[in-house]
């Protein structure tokens, strides 16, 4: 049988190979010849330099870097401003806008205090005192990454990046100008520093899953949560005296030590928009819109909340209100039979509160909310909208898609949008949303369905 020229080699070598099996041996010779010259630049991710990549796992932001996030080039933005759920939005967006430009996003700093216009009393504070760092990473991993100024080396320095405002300066020209900056000779600066306004009013191209995916890293630091806990545990622990006494009487015989009312009971969170400040703004805002369903009167929302279908009672209701209100004893009155209102100062947890900055305060507020087995808020609250995302989520992952007409667990509702039985309407976030508009300022347009 006549042996191919280029198998020749291996029998004057004494390799007795038959046809097939020298093609065999000279084609994976030639496939690691033709790696070596067509992917050289392989080689150099390897070693030291691979720890300056983060691969990308989701590309719907599509135009970061077709390797992966680079860890050795850095965005830096403004101190994050505002709210605890404004300053989440703004920092999202931060993240996913570093992710476009193909970079590590520098931790930035917070705002501990509340101030909208005195910018020179913000009280900063960093990220890893709200949030833990590292879990966020790992969280996030492939998707965002967050680095820390000492990670800069410096050698190129900064190129500022001026952020345009105004009504001329459009989603489209943000965009552009986006996609400029991320190509060279912008890619040659180790940072790119925005200056300019808050992350929050910066324009938004992202969809709601990839805001939800960087909310979902946020993981509140252990100090902060244990607080959170213990508001939990005292609302449940009023809610089984309650119903205990409610279901036991000397003649049933049961015995406290085995009755099932002592295990923790569910709870009812609501984040109670009635302040005045909230009320002059809603009104403004349902003149503007001419929709007439934003505001709601504190009797408006203790009724919708008595009128939740399948509610069991009696049942603990945690109010989120706002520190003006704590001393309002109108808003503990009024509600109808077997719902049991409890504030922070009625629980005996003022003081606790009062020790941290108004940052910290609402983030425990939002873990209480987040953990309540029922929550019911407002379609035109910042908080209440991210609240509704995280359950959103939580169900999304039980493969929960709708709420209409079931019991579902975890249920969420608006009480400014009256639903089934004079109740609050039933509520789900869009994860379709092609942009985060609805829920940082707010919709009357919800559903108990979610598209995912």
């Amino acid at each position: 049988m006549d042996v191919p020229p280029y198998c020749k080699h291996f029998k004057v070598h004494g390799c007795h190979l038959n046809s097939f099996a020298c093609k065999c041996v000279v084609l994976a010779f030639i496939a690691l010849i033709l790696r070596a010259v067509l992917l050289p630049t392989f080689h150099s991710f390897g070693g030291a330099e691979q720890s300056k990549l983060v691969f990308i796992g989701n590309l719907s932001l599509s135009l970061g870097h077709k390797f992966g996030i680079r860890k050795d080039k850095f965005l830096e933005v403004p101190q994050i401003v505002w709210g605890l759920n404004n300053q989440k939005i703004a920092f999202a967006r931060a993240c996913l806008t570093a992710r476009f430009l193909n970079r590590t996003l520098l931790m930035p700093s917070l705002s501990a205090s509340l101030f909208y216009k005195e910018v020179e009393l913000l009280e900063p504070i960093s990220f890893d005192k709200v949030f833990q760092f590292k879990k966020f990473n790992t969280l996030c991993n492939g998707f965002v990454q967050l680095g820390e100024f000492s990670d800069l080396r410096n050698q190129t320095g900064a190129f500022e990046l001026q952020k345009g405002s105004g009504r001329r300066w459009t989603p489209e020209r943000d965009l552009d100008q986006l996609k400029q900056h991320n190509e060279d000779p912008y890619n040659e600066f180790d940072v790119i520093r925005i200056i300019g306004k808050n992350p929050f009013l910066w324009h938004d191209h992202w969809p709601v899953k990839d805001y939800a995916k960087v909310f979902e890293c946020l993981v509140l630091v252990d100090e902060i949560m244990n607080e959170a806990d213990k508001v939990v545990s005292r609302i449940r622990d009023i809610g089984a005296t309650q119903v205990r006494s409610e279901n036991e009487s000397p003649q049933n015989g049961i015995n406290p030590a085995e009755n099932p009312f002592l295990r923790p009971v569910p709870y009812v969170a609501v984040h109670m928009r009635i302040e005045i400040d909230w009320m002059i703004h809603c009104k403004k805002l349902e003149q503007r819109s001419n929709i007439t369903q934003i505001c709601s009167s504190k009797e408006e929302i203790m009724e919708r909340v008595g009128n939740i279908a399948g509610l069991k009672t009696p049942v603990v209701v945690y109010l989120a209100v706002a520190d003006s209100l704590l001393h309002d004893p109108s808003i503990l009155s009024g509600w109808k039979e077997g719902l049991i209102p409890y504030e922070k100062k009625k629980l005996g947890l003022e003081g606790t509160y009062k020790k941290f900055p108004y940052l910290i305060q609402s983030a425990i507020d939002y873990e209480v909310c987040l953990r309540a087995d029922v929550f019911v808020g407002n379609s035109f609250s910042t908080f209440s909208n991210l609240i509704v995302l995280d359950r959103t989520q939580k169900l999304i992952r039980m493969s929960v898609t709708s709420s209409c007409g079931v019991d579902v667990r975890w249920p969420s509702y608006a009480y400014n949008i009256l639903g089934e039985a004079k109740g609050p309407q039933r509520w789900m976030t869009n994860m379709s949303g092609s942009s985060l508009q609805a829920i940082s300022y707010g919709s009357n347009d919800i559903s108990c369905c979610v598209d995912p």
